[in-house]
């Protein structure tokens, strides 16, 4: 519609000025449609666009011998004027998507820096994770997850950052290295949490104002050992994960001790407490922020993540995800109000095909 519009104009434009008196002109509708291009044509088609509405002005007035009026060329320096305007818009347009283009560019890369997805295979384990920015176009926020093999078997955070903007940019890259770096060297996952508690308090401290008290960061760390049919959790105030079971079956993995989120140990603190749980073969572990269980349709209802999946097989993680996505944006019409970071884990089952039949998610 947009593409035939300023066509349409200028027809119509025709039309009114050959359908009535000489009195009555078209000339609004020739200096509309320039004005109607210039957002979405490029610049030469605005000027063609231009061109016509000229060249329409002046055949009527040619027409009706009523070219070298007073009136008849106030109206063509009208639609000139008008068409000359539209080109700058045109080149304003033009000049700011480039520019929007560029910076998307730059936040992408930044956050496959900052935020890198992980490979699709991990110590034997199939992985898929996905970032949905609640503001389209948007790259990078406070939820976080990395995904690591280490000698004590496949470890995972998946965090969400108080906050936005840069500051909780900078957390996220501060807490991945600290997670990078301490999965590799610490024997349990309590002492993992200690050195993200660590490296968050010194973040706390460098940033100014009412951060350095209240700043947090919710989090669930995971380790999934090699060669056990195990997953030990440690959940530090962080939406508690699924495990969808090769049934269909879906349970949640609530901790039996409730803790506070990482850099709030000044309001008290206690020794961190990994539990075990059993993952066996062809099962999936999903890990999520809470705007997955924020998200709301019309009537403020949140969304289920274990209601909605009871029952649903899916051939990997990565289809879960995309399936998980598209049921959010149905259930609350278009898309969450808060970022979403999600992530998959899946344990093949040996007796089991590597794909299987996927049913609808969407009752």
């Amino acid at each position: 519609m947009v593409t035939f519009l300023p066509a349409l104009v200028i027809i119509g434009g025709i039309v009114l000025d050959i359908s009535t008196p000489t009195r009555v002109t078209a000339a609004p509708l020739f200096a509309a449609a320039p004005l109607v291009a210039a957002p979405f044509y490029p610049l030469l088609g605005t000027f063609l666009v231009s061109v016509i509405s000229l060249v329409a002005e002046i055949v009527l007035h040619i027409r009706s011998n009523s070219l070298m009026t007073l009136e008849s060329l106030s109206q063509l320096l009208t639609v000139l004027v008008v068409s000359l305007l539209a080109l700058y818009i045109t080149g304003v347009v033009r000049r700011s998507g480039e520019r929007l283009a560029s910076a998307r560019i730059i936040a992408e890369t930044a956050q496959r820096a900052v935020l890198p997805r992980p490979a699709e295979r991990i110590g034997g384990l199939r992985i898929a994770a996905r970032y949905e920015a609640a503001q389209e176009g948007a790259f990078i926020g406070g939820d976080l997850f990395a995904v690591q093999d280490t000698p004590y078997g496949v470890r995972l955070v998946v965090g969400d950052v108080r906050g936005k903007g840069l500051e909780a940019v900078e957390a996220v890259a501060v807490l991945i290295g600290a997670f990078r770096e301490a999965a590799e060297q610490e024997a349990s996952l309590e002492g993992v949490a200690r050195r993200l508690e660590r490296a968050l308090l010194r973040e706390g401290t460098r940033r100014a104002g009412v951060d350095v008290f209240e700043g947090f960061t919710t989090a669930v760390l995971a380790e999934i050992p090699h060669g056990e049919a195990v997953v030990r959790l440690l959940n530090r105030g962080h939406p508690e994960p699924l495990i969808m079971l090769g049934d269909g079956g879906v349970r949640i993995l609530v901790p039996s001790d409730p803790a506070l989120p990482l850099g709030m140990s000044e309001l008290g603190s206690w020794p961190d407490r990994a539990e075990q749980k059993p993952y066996p073969d062809g099962a999936t572990l999903l890990f999520y922020t809470d705007g997955l269980t924020e998200a709301r349709d019309r009537e403020g209802v949140f969304y289920a993540p274990r209601d909605r999946l009871d029952g649903r097989i899916f051939p990997g993680p990565d289809e879960l995800l995309q399936a998980l996505i598209d049921d959010v944006r149905l259930h609350t019409g278009g898309g969450s109000q808060d970022d979403m970071a999600l992530l998959a884990v899946s344990r093949p089952s040996p007796t089991q095909p590597e794909r299987r039949r996927t049913m609808p998610i969407v009752p």
